[in-house]
């Protein structure tokens, strides 16, 4: 059974984390991950505590830094660009970029968090309407700040009602009730699998059957080993997402989950 990561990065060393291109071909071969929608974290706006970080990357170094290393891997990782609407906004190169470069790019990435900019900040509009005319999935951190609240990701769903959106985290450090609450209100709200329980994804499913849920990790944001257990050693979540969910739900809502959505919502096609 294929596996697709809808939630895989380079980068982000400014915020604190350590993510090569390396890491990710490692992890995985390692884990035998299919197929991977990476973005790159230098694109991260704001430090945690939502300070500006000084001497940013700009979105168009860290969008070519992801093409010369997508461009060696073709056939088993695509692009979600990771934006940056409070310091730059969309600019003409970035468009072009992504325009001439749409085989390898299947959408765009919102950080609400590490840009203190919610998704229908008008900073952010652009970067829907583009997403809306090429066609791409959003996909949206939630959780951490009043910016990143689900609730922001599913007025951007309803105001653009042909982008598929992804709500990452399910809205992070939360109990995931809010997301999963707007999960039914929108058909084209989604969620992902990233540090969210096992029990929050099977209620996903049981509420709206399995066309709403897809997998995303964070890796390797504790190394080339996320998938198996932390930096510390503990044990990941992500292990049951392997080893114990495909006996709890039938094996046809296990596939939509683990690749199947992703294929439709990035408009993937994998041999």
């Amino acid at each position: 059974m294929k596996i697709i990561d809808t939630h895989v990065h380079i980068g982000g060393e400014r915020v604190g984390f350590f993510m090569t291109e390396e890491m990710v071909a490692t992890m995985m071969d390692k884990y035998h991950i299919d197929y991977a929608v990476v973005s790159n974290a230098d694109s991260a706006e704001m430090d945690h505590e939502q300070n500006l970080l000084p001497q940013q990357y700009t979105q168009e170094e860290n969008l070519k830094r992801m093409i010369r290393f997508v461009r060696k891997h073709t056939d088993k990782i695509t692009i979600a660009v990771w934006v940056k609407p409070y310091t730059q906004g969309l600019t003409k190169e970035l468009q072009k970029m992504i325009e001439d470069n749409l085989d390898i790019i299947s959408g765009i990435k919102l950080h609400p968090f590490h840009s203190n900019t919610s998704p229908v900040d008008k900073k952010c509009l652009p970067y829907l309407e583009l997403a809306d005319r090429l066609k791409l999935a959003v996909v949206s951190h939630t959780g951490g700040c009043e910016a990143a609240s689900p609730i922001h990701l599913y007025e951007a769903a309803k105001m653009f009602p042909d982008i598929p959106f992804v709500m990452v985290h399910m809205g992070l450090g939360s109990d995931n009730t809010e997301a999963l609450d707007l999960l039914g209100k929108a058909d084209n709200l989604y969620g992902d699998t990233t540090w969210v329980k096992m029990s929050t994804t099977m209620e996903a499913i049981r509420r709206y059957g399995n066309r709403k849920i897809m997998f995303g990790s964070d890796a390797p944001i504790d190394g080339i080993d996320t998938y198996l257990c932390n930096k510390y050693g503990d044990r990941s979540l992500y292990q049951d997402y392997f080893n114990v969910l495909p006996q709890l739900i039938s094996k046809e809502d296990y596939e939509m989950l683990m690749y199947k959505n992703a294929e439709k919502i990035f408009k993937l096609n994998i041999v």
